[in-house]
Parts: C-alpha cells; sequence; structure tokens
C-alpha cells in the first residue's frame, strides 16, 4: 500500500514592517475625509501646476487693451485685468511659480533644519547651545519681516524669495528635530547599538533619522502653506517675482488699483492663494493625527 504525504503548507512571508506601518498611517488618514480632501485638492494643483498652462487658451503675457478690466464670461472665466490679459490663465501659469516657492524654500529649509536639529540634540553640550542660541535669534523675528530683510539685502527675485522663506524656516525644523533627537537617543536600543561598536554616524542615520521623520514630513506639509503665503506677501509689496511672471501676490497687488471699479482682478488671485494654503494647512492637520504615535496600534 503506497503511503500518502501531507505537504505542509508553505510558511508565510513576514510582512515588511515599513509597508505595513505605511498603511496603518493611511487608514488612519483615510478616515479623515477633510485631510483627504486637502490631499486630492494638492494632487489636483501639482496637476494643473505641470499640465495645465499647455491647456489655456491664453498665454500669460498675452494683453488685448481693447479688453482691459472685463468681467467674468464665456470667453474670459475670471475676466481680465488692467492690460487685457486673462486672469484665469494667468493664475493657470501662476500655479507651477506658487508650488516651486512652496516646495523649493521648504525642501531647502528641511535640510538644513535636521541637519542643525539631529547635530544639536545628538551632541549636546556646546555645540547644542550654540547652535540652538542662533535658532533663537532668528525666532526672535516675525517670519515676513525677517524674509523681508534677506529680499531687501539680497534685492528683489523668485530664487531670493526662496532664499528668504527657507532661512526664516528652518529654526522650526531645527527645534522639531532637536526635541525628537534627544527623546529618541535616550531610548534603550541606541545604548545597546552603541556597544556594539556602531559610530555616530550610523547611528544618525540608520536609527535617530529614521524615527524623527514623521514630524518632519508633517512640519513640511504645513510649512508649505506658510512658504506660499509670506512669498505672496513679499511679491504683493513688490520683492519676490517680477513682472510679467504671473505671480499671485503680485497680480492681487495690482488688483487692489481696481478693486473698487473691477473687483474681479483681485478677488480670484486672493481666492487661489486661500484655498491652496487652506488644502495644505487641512492635510498636514490630518497628517499629524495620522502620524501620531499615540494612535499606532
Amino acid at each position: 500500500m503506497a503511503e500518502t504525504t501531507i505537504k505542509e503548507p508553505a510558511a508565510k512571508k513576514p510582512a515588511n514592517p515599513h509597508i505595513e506601518n505605511a498603511k496603518n498611517i493611511f487608514k488612519r488618514l483615510k478616515k479623515n475625509k477633510a485631510a483627504m480632501a486637502g490631499g486630492i485638492l494638492i494632487l489636483f494643483f501639482i496637476l494643473v501646476a505641470v499640465i495645465g498652462p499647455y491647456f489655456v487658451p491664453y498665454t500669460a503675457a498675452e494683453q488685448n487693451v481693447l479688453n482691459k478690466l472685463q468681467g467674468p464670461s464665456a470667453e474670459h472665466w475670471f475676466g481680465t485685468d488692467q492690460l487685457g490679459r486673462d486672469i484665469f490663465s494667468r493664475i493657470v501659469h501662476g500655479m507651477s511659480i506658487t508650488l516651486y516657492i512652496g516646495f523649493f524654500s521648504v525642501f531647502i529649509a528641511a535640510i538644513f533644519g535636521v541637519i542643525i536639529g539631529i547635530v544639536a540634540g545628538y551632541y549636546g553640550g556646546k555645540i547644542d547651545t550654540i547652535l540652538m542660541r542662533l535658532m533663537d535669534v532668528l525666532l526672535a523675528f516675525p517670519g515676513i519681516l525677517l524674509a523681508l530683510a534677506v529680499v531687501t539685502i539680497l534685492g528683489a527675485s523668485l530664487n531670493n524669495v526662496i532664499l528668504a522663506v527657507a532661512v526664516f524656516s528652518v529654526p522650526a525644523f531645527a527645534r522639531i528635530v532637536r526635541g525628537s533627537t534627544l527623546a529618541v537617543k535616550e531610548l534603550e536600543y541606541i545604548d545597546a547599538v552603541r556597544a556594539l561598536g556602531a559610530g555616530d554616524s550610523r547611528i544618525i542615520f540608520r536609527h535617530i533619522l529614521p524615527n524623527v521623520f514623521s514630524p518632519i514630513i508633517v512640519q513640511a506639509t504645513l510649512r508649505i502653506a506658510t512658504a506660499i503665503l509670506t512669498a505672496a506677501g513679499l511679491s504683493f509689496l513688490g520683492l519676490g517675482a517680477q513682472p510679467p511672471k504671473p505671480e499671485w501676490g503680485a497680480m492681487l497687488s495690482d488688483g487692489r488699483n481696481y478693486i473698487f471699479e473691477a473687483g474681479h482682478v483681485a478677488l480670484f488671485p486672493g481666492l487661489a492663494i486661500v484655498i491652496v494654503v487652506l488644502a495644505f494647512n487641512i492635510f498636514g492637520d490630518g497628517l499629524r493625527d495620522a502620524l501620531d504615535p499615540k494612535m499606532k496600534s
């Protein structure tokens, strides 16, 4: 009689903890309808910034003085400005400038802020004191005032606005990362890794940085909204992107001269700024709740 062999079921491959953690974060994020709406709007804005200029009926600088200060119509959805330029087309073209300022300035600030925060928190002592006192000096100035001073010194241009916004955003990242680093470096497994002979660079990049990444992401998302507002404010004062670039703050500044005669010239750029900033703030708040360690299972 032939013996029958029973095959044991293959052992399941252990799930990647990083993938599982990401899934759990996304599940929590999906429960926040406002945050999901903000995230969808952000994706829509990015899409508009990338492909929108190819589909609008007019270029950003195309003028028709005979049609100046016309109200919204089927031909010009948002009306025209004082030079007869289509406001809807200019807002779409300006989307890429706005997001470029927001993302790139925050990216620069995050790099320097993370380096300063980790170095100060990990090494402590005089290094911590010197770096944090420098950050305190920067924090003593209102953000818009510090950015205004930087742009005034360097000159009015788009790149200088990005640099100015990055400068006043660095302390926010540095303080958050320093606080998280101080908490993580006191954990027992850090002492165990150090006892096994790991150097400072390995401990920082392999063990501390991944554990402080969540607050960095949240701060970056919220900081983009602040960067967009600050850049718009500088452009409103004539210190940001220079004509004929369709920057929303500059468009808002031009529209204030016609606010009673043709209110739409200032209304639509202002609404664009409000909606984009609101989307980043709502999404950032929801992301902060989703990444809250207290809510992790």
